[in-house]
């Protein structure tokens, strides 16, 4: 994978984690404190700002993040879970520490881990 990409995709990470953990907090602003009090209303407001800015951000992480793990030739099933990992609270934390750690791997010419590495010599031989 290219150094920018894994770079990009670590940013949008970390942004997009952090702007639905704020989300979630004013939601709790918003629903738990007696409407029409100024917690509330501070809550209603943020939740809208923030909401529609993590709603933004998340589209270029997905994007982001389908071009990495295409890069990195992750298998489908988990390419799919770092694409959701933007929808749960402190989920892309995990899951850039597991495509940083798929990065280095792929550098380092080793399989992802419950890949089965194939061994040299035993593809099939076309004449």
């Amino acid at each position: 994978m290219k150094p920018g990409v894994l770079t990009f995709y670590r940013i949008m990470a970390y942004v997009t984690a952090v702007l639905l953990i704020a989300l979630c907090l004013t939601m709790v602003l918003k629903y738990a404190w007696p409407e029409g009090s100024a917690v509330q209303q501070f809550g209603d407001t943020w939740t809208t700002t923030i909401g529609i800015g993590h709603g933004y951000l998340y589209i270029v992480y997905l994007f982001i993040a389908l071009v990495a793990t295409v890069q990195l030739k992750a298998p489908l099933g988990r390419m799919i879970l770092v694409l959701l990992a933007g929808t749960i609270p402190f989920g892309a934390f995990f899951a850039e520490r597991k495509v940083t750690l798929w990065q280095r791997l792929r550098l380092d010419g080793k399989a992802l881990p419950g890949e089965t590495p194939v061994a040299e010599g035993t593809g099939s031989a076309q004449s």
